[in-house]
């Protein structure tokens, strides 16, 4: 059901139809599919909800849906620029930030983890001998970095443009035939599309009402006349105040010590995507504090497998597991419960290295925005952003 009214919300959005509860309903059923999980946590996925959110305030159905054609004093042929451009500050600060955290030396003098994963892909056609080359693993992460601090500003740019939408193109398609990101590729490419003036919107429209065999002149000349009615400015100030914390949210990794990579204290929500390769081993255990009696945890009885392996190299999930071992286990009876851990975790081509303190008991340790002091140091450094 809740995935039904997900795609559904979706549907109304786009053809304009009850648009701000279709809108509401998107944003709060996709975001709440997205953070029920969080071991299936994507920065696409973050994306969707923040964009989604901002349409909430946005007038998208003034034109050319449902709502427009059913109500035309609502309905408008030329909106607020700000509008426009609010959508286009959120791409800029997702391409932008992410190539900022690409500026590392793991990515740059390493080419890591493209080092490690373009190899698997020898199978495919053409590119699956290209893919085995060093050389080509640092093409890659040169020009990745660079594509994404480079390519919000090329877009902006009216000369620039068609050029950066290429590039747009042909960058998400790779990633789409190099890995399996889902939707992600195509949303981008799309979304794109809102850096061209409104000629080309308007053709793109012309286009669809073709294939709808929608009479578009018809519309235009009923709202063609018709100009956005202002609204309050609290869509301003909610606009501008959660864009303001796009901007600052994922600089909070500098408020921590130690490395972002290893701790990933500050590294969600931030805009880094696909920089590490992490595997890890978990080992639990749970000991009576009084006898000393223990026993190990089989984590396949209580996790499916993909869950298993995000759990074993990120802190925060170590610690809810441990705390929900501890109810578990609790409630059938146990007492004195203490729960300890021994990790090892491999960052990006390394040999793994010891991750948690396996002396502290982890139901003592309570989740919080303050750092992590069981997280054993980590045995290198990554420089950069």
């Amino acid at each position: 059901m809740l995935f039904a009214t997900c795609g559904l919300a979706a549907f109304f959005v786009a053809i304009g139809f009850k648009y701000r509860i279709a809108i509401i309903t998107f944003f709060l059923s996709f975001t709440y599919i997205e953070l029920m999980d969080k071991t299936t946590y994507l920065n696409h996925y973050y994306f969707i909800s923040c964009v989604s959110f901002l349409m909430i305030f946005l007038p998208a159905n003034a034109y050319f849906s449902i709502d427009a054609k059913q109500n035309l004093k609502k309905a408008s042929y030329y909106i607020p620029s700000w509008t426009i451009d609010s959508i286009k500050l959120m791409l800029a600060i997702l391409y932008f930030y992410a190539g900022l955290a690409k500026l590392n030396s793991d990515w740059l003098l390493k080419a890591m983890p493209l080092k490690i994963w373009l190899p698997s892909k020898y199978d495919l056609p053409v590119l699956g001998d290209l893919m085995q080359q060093e050389w080509v693993h640092y093409a890659f992460s040169w020009s990745g970095a660079l594509y994404d601090l480079a390519i919000p500003f090329l877009l902006l740019y009216k000369r620039t443009r068609l050029f950066a939408f290429i590039l747009v193109v042909v960058f998400h398609v790779l990633t789409r035939v190099l890995f399996p990101i889902g939707m992600f590729p195509y949303i981008m490419i799309v979304s794109a599309l809102i850096f061209f003036d409104a000629s080309i919107h308007h053709k793109i429209l012309q286009f669809i009402s073709k294939a709808f065999k929608i009479d578009k002149a018809k519309i235009d000349s009923q709202v063609k006349t018709l100009v956005f009615q202002k609204k309050k400015n609290i869509s301003k100030i909610i606009i501008g105040a959660f864009l303001f914390i796009q901007l600052l949210f994922p600089w909070r990794y500098l408020a921590y010590p130690d490395e972002l990579f290893w701790t990933e204290e500050g590294y969600r929500f931030s805009w880094r995507v696909m920089l590490m390769e992490k595997a890890g081993y978990a080992q639990f255990k749970v000991v009576d504090g009084k006898t000393g009696k223990q026993f190990s945890v089989n984590n396949s009885d209580f996790l499916n497998t993909f869950q298993e392996k995000q759990m074993s190299f990120q802190p925060d999930f170590i610690l809810e597991y441990a705390h929900f071992l501890g109810e578990y286990f609790a409630s059938q009876g146990h007492q004195n419960l203490e729960v300890y851990v021994e990790s090892y975790v491999a960052l990006n081509g390394r040999l793994s290295q010891p991750f948690v303190d396996p002396t502290v008991n982890l139901l003592e340790e309570k989740e919080s925005f303050k750092h992590k002091t069981w997280i054993l140091d980590f045995n290198d450094e990554i420089k950069g952003l």
